[in-house]
């Protein structure tokens, strides 16, 4: 359930800061996680997800907020060979796109991000996290280090993962404080970075 909740929480906080809101949610189930019973574990997400949208969501009523917004909820279970035990992916639909984060449990407990719109990553979540979106070139990652360095924040893990050479590229690091806004302007005002958006969990 906390693994959804993250993962809800996680896909609710990029699409609102990108889109401003979703019309649609799939769940996905695999390994483990596709034999227990679903109910909870969806709402969980749900919960995470409109979190950023509205006050006051929780487990219980989250289902009938996101009916009330007109969200279409898919669950979906896969009986399928994966290299992980278990594996919980949502995908969220807006008005410009479909976008998708996958994690698992690490020992049996902790969850963890395993991959993020199709790109590999592993990194746990933890309570402070940026994440950003560059053009796979060299000098962003050199660029973004001296600007959190500047600004005297502290990285606590940096996790990076690209689709292809040159191609479309993440970094997902795990700060001490929230990142301040002075500082976020400037992620985004740096070559290469196409969106940088902060995250709390």
């Amino acid at each position: 359930m906390e693994l959804c909740r993250l993962l809800g929480a996680f896909a609710g906080q990029l699409s609102v800061a990108r889109d401003g809101g979703f019309r649609a949610v799939t769940i996905e189930y695999e390994g483990a996680a596709a034999q227990l019973n679903h109910t909870p574990l969806t709402a969980a997400a749900l919960a995470g997800l409109l979190g950023p949208l509205m006050e006051g969501i929780n487990m219980v009523n989250a289902p009938h907020a996101a009916r009330e917004k007109g969200i279409g909820i898919t669950e979906a279970v896969h009986d399928r060979p994966s290299e992980y035990q278990t594996l919980v992916r949502i995908a969220v639909t807006t008005d410009r796109d479909t976008r998708a984060v996958a994690g698992t449990l690490i020992a049996g407990a902790r969850p963890r991000l395993v991959e993020i719109k199709g790109i590999p990553v592993e990194a746990d979540f933890s309570r402070h996290m940026l994440y950003v979106t560059n053009e796979d070139k060299p000098g962003f990652i050199g660029r973004f280090g001296t600007t959190l360095a500047e600004a005297q924040v502290n990285i606590a893990t940096f996790h990076l993962g690209r689709n292809a050479p040159g191609g479309d590229a993440i970094c997902l690091v795990s700060v001490d404080e929230p990142v301040r806004p002075e500082v976020l302007e400037a992620v985004r005002g740096l070559p290469l970075v196409k969106q940088a958006t902060p995250l709390s969990f």
